[in-house]
């Protein structure tokens, strides 16, 4: 567990990046802090990463971290694999078989044994993904992780947050859109004028409305974003959070539902 109690950073005698922060990380918790640019995010995952020092408060806990910045750097002559066996034998991960898997998880493309200056913004930002988790380090800090990926590499970085979560380790991560915090973060934060807040809105929502010849029998209610579940008219009217409303409607046709009705509700 990481613990931040009244953290603050100012650079020289200018105005405090960030004032008087506290945050306690618990285990198997996702924690999604927004923010414009400039709001201090990426200051304050350094802090906790231990790659920069707070001028004022404490930090306490010693978890082992994996920290993906929000500058990796890419510029090095090293290959991607040659650069995560070496970071690994650094770390004490004896088996490098790993490495290899992950990237093809993560959908690096091109050759893994080109260098690392070679690389396009999104597949640095994978091998930049594949050396903060391949250790499996208890708390993973990823400041604005979605940047630069694809479609298909954002939902396999959703699979990994899950993962981690599930293996009762911790993941903080920045990101400058609500919909993308509310889907993946247990908790919710926003940098207001270097101070952090509970964050808290009315996310839009999506009404859904299914019918099928047969029940084909589904817990609508356990699925993640279904907010209310109402019987209307002999068909299953939702109501889901937009960001999820995609899932849920590829969900309903996968199960044999018919779509009848998406709409946005009224505010």
């Amino acid at each position: 567990m990481l613990r931040l109690t009244g953290v603050g950073k100012r650079y020289g005698g200018g105005v405090p990046v960030l004032a008087q922060v506290d945050l306690t990380v618990p285990a198997g918790r996702v924690i999604g802090v927004l923010g414009a640019n400039g709001s201090g995010k990426s200051t304050l995952l350094r802090i906790m990463a231990g790659v920069s020092r707070a001028t004022e408060g404490v930090v306490a806990g010693h978890p082992a971290i994996g920290y993906l910045p929000d500058r990796f750097p890419s510029g090095q002559r090293l290959s991607a694999r040659s650069y995560l066996r070496h970071l690994a034998r650094i770390r004490g991960l004896s088996d490098l078989s790993v490495i290899d898997p992950l990237l093809a998880r993560l959908g690096l493309v091109g050759d893994p044994d080109a260098q690392l200056r070679t690389l396009s913004k999104g597949n640095a930002q994978k091998v930049g993904l594949a050396q903060a988790v391949f250790a499996e380090p208890e708390l993973l800090i990823l400041d604005e992780p979605w940047s630069g990926l694809d479609v298909g590499t954002h939902a396999i970085l959703g699979e990994l947050v899950a993962e981690t979560r599930e293996r009762r380790a911790s993941v903080v991560f920045t990101d400058h859109r609500p919909a993308v915090v509310r889907q993946y973060a247990d908790d919710v934060y926003r940098l207001d004028s270097g101070r952090l807040v509970a964050f808290e809105d009315h996310p839009e929502t999506t009404r859904i409305r299914l019918s099928a010849a047969s029940s084909p029998g589904h817990a609508w209610a356990d699925e993640p974003g279904v907010r209310t579940v109402a019987d209307e008219a002999g068909c299953v009217v939702l109501t889901v959070d937009a960001a999820r409303a995609d899932a849920v409607l590829l969900r309903a046709l996968s199960g044999g539902w018919s779509v009848r009705e998406v709409a946005p509700c009224s505010p």
